[in-house]
């Protein structure tokens, strides 16, 4: 067993859990705990640090949830076996000096631009008041924005329990209002102008720093694209990767962006995944330039992958100079154990990571707001070839979103809604209690949606019908497949946009479709 000294620090700024989180992380990570290496049980380390057991025990949850550490069954927590992290170090140093030199022009070309705007975010800034928490408003759901869900749904069903939707109840009406107004009653004729062709800089700046707080990513506000909805970032990136290359597509996925992709000249290989998501062996056997990947809650089965198979991903992009991982980070603000998972991006050295985000699922679906973060090589190709594509996001959107942001109004609405998601997802999976029998539960305490998987030969086709039947309705994991099942038959729970009495009524009467005793 790794007898472990951790100094912790009772200043406050950081919760004691997170110190022991992040220490025995960068053991692992310095390798100075090995694969297979013991960690003291929960109980033990608590008495060594003089802390509360569920202190540790939240610590060694989120190693697990991140796949850095393995619980054994009656014998306790071991370290796992991750790849060696790729640093820059491997690279020769006239590539790290090109690097460096390239990075600071491209920063000292921006330097200027950004100090004049700087200068008038100030002068803005200065006529806008502090503002005030948002008001609440009677509750409504709305849906995320999804075609192809629209047209399954039809008719307004009381009991839909689809994956896309939100909670709008929480929404901060009052303060988006008054920052809207403000930014009106003071604008100037510069607001109205032509913008930047990647977003105005304050809100790439803004994005950048709430990206790198939130989720671990390490980029400048030079790598950030904004653009109106992830449709339009993923048509750049067609033409930034090329056309007719090879792309690898998790089976099942999120299938509008495989519909999209299907729109390109693109050859999509499908790839089934396991227990720790997309496997690595189908891309090297399929020779393929770029895989597409939701790492920190994947959609639709909720996996989350840990950092092993986050490595080995890493590890066969560098094999070749025009392979990328494309991470959709979707949701990620949505966990309700632990802190969020790190994007995979933040584990990314050499500039492989192409970065997916949005502001849809977190605000609300109208605010058709995405960014793209560019790992530096892949840069220099929009710099060169798209740069004329102007930015599909209203500047005035933009300036409300930053305010936003930079206000702390948007850590405040998203601790909110973490809230309520949390007590309809505790609701949900108390009411689904009676279902273990019958269905293994999986995609807990992240995301708004469950998946239930039949234990009996049930087809996924009888469970929607009998719902259906109920007056329920529910959704067949097959309608993300992309061609035949890789898993067994299942259906979607989705949460967010119900309310505690949709979801004790709907529950109830899935009970009877499915003859739950």
């Amino acid at each position: 067993m790794y007898e472990m000294t951790i100094r912790l620090r009772t200043d406050g700024k950081v919760c004691l859990y997170e110190q022991i989180y992040e220490h025995i992380k960068k053991e692992i990570r310095e390798g100075k705990l090995l694969a297979g290496e013991r960690l003291p049980s929960a109980r033990f380390l608590a008495e060594y640090l003089q802390v509360a057991r569920s202190t540790v025990d939240y610590a060694y949850g989120q190693l697990s949830a991140e796949g850095y550490i393995e619980s054994r069954p009656r014998r306790g927590y071991f370290v796992c076996s991750i790849e060696e992290l790729f640093r820059l170090e491997g690279q020769s140093q006239m590539q790290v000096q090109s690097q460096m030199q390239r990075q600071s022009r491209l920063e000292g070309q921006s330097q200027v631009r950004g100090q004049s705007r700087l200068e008038e975010q100030s002068r803005v800034q200065g006529q806008l008041p502090a503002g005030s928490a948002g008001g609440k408003v009677s509750g409504v759901s709305a849906s995320a924005a999804e075609p192809e869900s629209a047209g399954r749904r039809g008719e307004v069903c009381p009991w839909d329990f689809s994956p896309y939707d939100i909670d709008m109840s929480g929404f901060p009406f009052s303060v988006w209002k008054k920052l809207t107004k403000n930014i009106l009653t003071y604008a100037n004729s510069d607001l109205f102008a032509r913008g930047e062709v990647q977003g105005d800089y304050e809100l790439r700046a803004a994005i950048s720093r709430y990206l790198h707080s939130s989720r671990g990513v390490n980029c400048r506000p030079e790598q950030i694209i904004v653009g109106a909805g992830n449709d339009y970032l993923l048509l750049l990136l067609e033409k930034i990767l090329g056309r007719h290359i090879r792309i690898a597509m998790e089976n099942p996925t999120y299938v509008r962006s495989y519909r999209i992709f299907r729109s390109f000249a693109y050859d999509i290989v499908t790839v089934d995944m396991d227990e720790q998501g997309m496997r690595v062996e189908p891309l090297e056997r399929e020779q393929v330039q770029a895989a597409y990947v939701m790492p920190s809650h994947q959609f639709p089965t909720g996996i989350v992958m840990p950092i092993r198979r986050r490595l080995e991903l890493l590890k066969w992009a560098s094999g070749a100079p025009d392979r990328y991982l494309i991470e959709d980070d979707y949701d990620s603000e949505f966990r309700f154990r632990g802190k969020p998972i790190p994007a995979l991006q933040a584990s990314d050295e050499l500039g492989k990571v192409i970065y997916l985000g949005s502001f849809s699922k977190a605000i609300a679906p109208a605010i058709r707001v995405s960014f793209m973060v560019l790992p530096e090589p892949l840069l220099e190709v929009y710099a060169r070839d798209c740069s004329f594509y102007s930015c599909t996001v209203s500047r005035i959107d933009q300036k409300i979103l930053n305010e936003f942001i930079r206000g702390g109004y948007f850590e405040r609405h998203l601790n909110k809604m973490r809230k309520i998601y949390r007590a309809k997802h505790e609701l949900l999976l108390e009411q689904l209690l009676p279902f273990r029998k019958k269905f293994v539960i999986s995609g807990e305490n992240a995301g708004l949606h469950l998946l239930l998987a039949p234990r009996e030969k049930l087809s996924e086709e009888e469970l929607v019908r009998l719902a259906a039947e109920q007056g329920v309705r529910v959704y067949g994991l097959s309608e993300d497949m992309s061609r035949s099942p890789a898993v067994s038959a299942a259906v979607l729970l989705g949460f967010g946009g119900l309310d505690s009495g949709q979801i004790t009524e709907g529950v109830r009467r899935l009970k009877r479709a499915w003859d739950i005793l």
